[in-house]
């Protein structure tokens, strides 16, 4: 049984341990994931970040592999969480779901490392700590930047404000930024990383859900903090030639499995 003694974070990211962070980011992408595993998959909501089964590691141990062999920054780790915010947004389709969530994240943190950090790993070691070939993970990269359209930038406060969620909404609740902590915290500013980003509207996966009657109504996948008006999503074209492909190919091997 877990304990229920309440664990008292600091008021920045920046000050917070990063085994804290990345247990915190890996509860909200979990609950995501089931959320979004729910969805039914179509062949125009195929992507370059799917596989074919679910990779045989949980989200929380990923992100451990990655921050132990490559000592990502905390500031890449959260802003994992923008960009898939700002892809779901740009691509309605598109779930990060138990097919999609360890390549995007590691295509995530190989993309904003090299963005936002003096020190950064090749594609090649990125790829031998994320179980793909440096081939795909180059493919993912090109994919992702195309994706995103390089809006890599991201506000400090936004981060901030990520990070907040992520305490205010984990699971277990035994999470806390003390009332003090937070108040002294809150003058900071954006000076860590200067970008155009948009406000932006705290939610979760569980909150944001619709509900009728008490119960949660169908809809499309859940993201994490977004404001959509402050983007423009893609028109929604029917699936490829090679979407339908990988679709049949995915279909069966699920059903072999």
């Amino acid at each position: 049984m877990e304990s229920s003694e309440r664990i008292e974070l600091p008021a920045s990211f920046a000050d917070v341990g990063i085994d804290h962070l990345v247990v915190l980011i890996a509860d909200m992408l979990e609950r995501l994931i089931a959320h979004n595993d729910q969805i039914p998959l179509v062949p125009e909501g195929l992507t370059r970040f799917h596989s074919r089964s679910s990779p045989n590691i949980s989200v929380l141990d990923y992100l451990r592999r990655i921050v132990r062999f490559t000592n990502v920054e905390k500031l890449c780790l959260l802003l994992t969480l923008h960009y898939i915010d700002q892809i779901c947004a740009r691509m309605p389709l598109f779930t990060l779901s138990s097919l999609t969530a360890h390549r995007f994240i590691v295509a995530s943190v190989a993309v904003s490392s090299k963005a936002f950090c003096d020190a950064f790993c090749t594609n090649a070691y990125y790829a031998r700590v994320g179980g793909i070939s440096v081939v795909e993970l180059n493919v993912l990269e090109r994919e992702f930047l195309r994706i995103i359209d390089w809006q890599l930038m991201c506000t400090a406060e936004l981060l901030q404000e990520y990070y907040v969620n992520l305490v205010r909404t984990h699971s277990t609740g035994k999470y806390v930024i003390p009332a003090a902590a937070q108040q002294s915290s809150s003058g900071s500013s954006d000076s860590e990383i200067e970008v155009d980003s948009g406000h932006s509207r705290p939610t979760s996966p569980v909150e944001s859900e619709a509900t009728a009657g008490g119960h949660p109504v169908p809809h499309g996948a859940s993201t994490i903090l977004i404001d959509t008006a402050t983007l423009s999503p893609q028109p929604s074209h029917g699936p490829t030639i090679e979407q339908n492909l990988a679709f049949a190919a995915l279909r069966e091997s699920m059903d072999q499995s």
